[in-house]
């Protein structure tokens, strides 16, 4: 199951298999900002799946998903939450907007912290130690919860540091590994960082300078739109982090410290949503309404050719030119290239698509400014599926023999 939520307040829930329209929650006046799951574990009542929601109303709603009920409402904020992260392990969820707020699974307001900016806070992840980084601007603000010891339910929120590096607002944040973290600001900055000790482990800031990538089509441009070197989204694996900057999607692995694919122009307009699926695939989409699936491919190399010397080996020159193409043909013998192939797209929606979800064998669903939300299948498993309930339908009529 999924949820939708959208600028008129009301938030529906979907089944992902058929996408039949399971409930319709009303009780926000305005539009959602931010949506969770929350899975309850209480000992003393089975489990219960709930989603929280965050409005323009400056209120946080609590929903339970099998009954399609708000449980609770939190009316308390004094600006609108922006964003909310559920910590399963400390059984605690967070409300991110002017001020950082702990809260229990009762709804009751832990700790809090004071008032930050008025820009507040616009993304939170978690990291280990007990500790979260939340996105203020252009600065990156580290927190530390702190229960108490003697086992009650008293919790405390320090700030323990500020790091600006970033020269202009951050946009995407995300959580590689227990290891590592990286954000992506409005400039086009893309930084590591050590999850452990909040240290720059490397940086990408060259995102739409076509020197840095020679593979990729110059471009003539007479003026550089600061939209089109945004970083909107950011999502990882174990290996590498991949970003949608501008109307372009960028691979960089963390190993290698450095970008290994990029499609400058996959899209376009900017790309709002990435996700890295199995096989070394990829789904964007983007404000032009499309919805692109593409692949990591591995370049195949070509043997370098001899490079002649000519009018330089009289000065000497040659004997350091041909060490110079021997050292380069090397480096490219050893350093694997990638390149990002397009494989499907998706055409159905009328406006920018602004986020989708992948359901693995039952597909995918996108949602557009369009009004729309569009479940895509795999053509060749429906295909297959029909044809194996037909098939069962028939020899259960007794129409068609069996014979093995």
């Amino acid at each position: 199951r999924f949820a939708s939520a959208g600028d008129d307040g009301i938030i529906f829930l979907w089944d992902a298999q058929s996408g039949e329209k399971l409930f319709e929650l009303h009780g926000h006046t305005q539009k959602i900002t931010a949506i969770a799951p929350f899975s309850s574990s209480d000992a003393y009542e089975e489990n219960k799946h709930l989603i929280l929601t965050a409005s323009a109303d400056r209120t946080v709603i609590v929903w339970d998903c099998s009954g399609g009920r708000q449980v609770q409402k939190v009316s308390c904020f004094h600006s609108t939450v922006k964003c909310l992260t559920v910590l399963q392990r400390l059984d605690l969820w967070l409300s991110g907007g002017s001020d950082l707020c702990v809260w229990n699974r009762k709804l009751d307001l832990l700790c809090k912290t004071s008032h930050l900016t008025d820009a507040g806070i616009s993304a939170l992840v978690e990291l280990p130690k007990n500790c979260v980084a939340a996105a203020v601007g252009k600065e990156l603000i580290i927190f530390r919860l702190i229960g108490s010891n003697d086992g009650s339910e008293d919790w405390n929120v320090l700030e323990v540091k500020r790091l600006v590096d970033h020269q202009d607002n951050i946009l995407s944040i995300v959580s590689v590994n227990d290891l590592t973290f990286v954000t992506g600001s409005h400039v086009g900055e893309l930084i590591v960082w050590d999850a452990l000790d909040w240290t720059k482990q490397a940086s990408e800031c060259n995102f739409w300078d076509s020197s840095v990538h020679p593979d990729a089509q110059p471009e003539i441009k007479l003026t550089q739109s600061p939209y089109e070197t945004s970083v909107q989204h950011l999502t990882s694996d174990e290996e590498c982090v991949f970003a949608a900057v501008g109307k372009g999607i960028y691979v960089y692995n963390l190993q290698m410290k450095r970008v290994i694919a990029c499609q400058r122009t996959a899209h376009d307009s900017s790309v709002l949503h990435i996700e890295k699926l199995p096989n070394r695939q990829l789904i964007s989409c983007s404000e032009d309404g499309s919805v692109r699936i593409w692949e990591l491919r591995e370049k195949q190399q070509l043997p370098a050719e001899p490079v002649p010397t000519g009018f330089f080996s009289m000065w000497g020159f040659g004997r350091a030119n041909k060490q110079a193409s021997q050292a380069a043909k090397k480096m490219q013998e050893s350093t694997p290239m990638y390149f990002l192939e397009l494989v499907g797209d998706l055409i159905g929606h009328s406006s920018a698509v602004q986020m989708f979800l992948y359901f693995g064998e039952l597909g995918l669903a996108t949602c557009s400014a369009d009004h729309l939300i569009i479940l895509w299948k795999d053509g060749e498993r429906e295909s297959r599926l029909r044809s194996l309930t037909l098939f069962q339908k028939l020899a259960q009529s007794g129409d068609l023999q069996l014979k093995f």
